[in-house]
């Protein structure tokens, strides 16, 4: 089994419009699991910490090996996130292990 971890901080010119933009993000990774089925488990959270150092968002998502994370990553309702995430980003961390 391969755990992708995606810690996401959210780039936005007050606290209203980063929220907004993290729970339109949070609203499309929600639905990827419907649509990429080789996700073998998938959770997305908001982040709660007040730490100045926390990330807004995370992503923890299961895949039999790395060519089903292969092709999540590629595939195109994935995509279309990205292109989403790109737009509002300021800063992104992956991990990926086996487990």
């Amino acid at each position: 089994m391969l755990v992708h971890i995606v810690m996401i901080k959210i780039s936005a010119s007050s606290e209203t419009e980063k929220k907004k933009r993290i729970f339109m993000l949070k609203d499309s990774l929600d639905k990827l699991p419907s649509l990429i089925p080789e996700i073998k488990h998938y959770d997305v959270g908001v982040n709660i910490s007040t730490r100045s150092n926390a990330y807004d968002l995370a992503v923890v998502s299961e895949f039999e090996d790395a060519g089903d994370l292969s092709i999540y990553r590629d595939h195109p309702e994935h995509q279309k996130v990205v292109g989403l995430l790109n737009g509002i980003k300021e800063d992104v961390v992956v991990v990926d292990y086996e487990k």
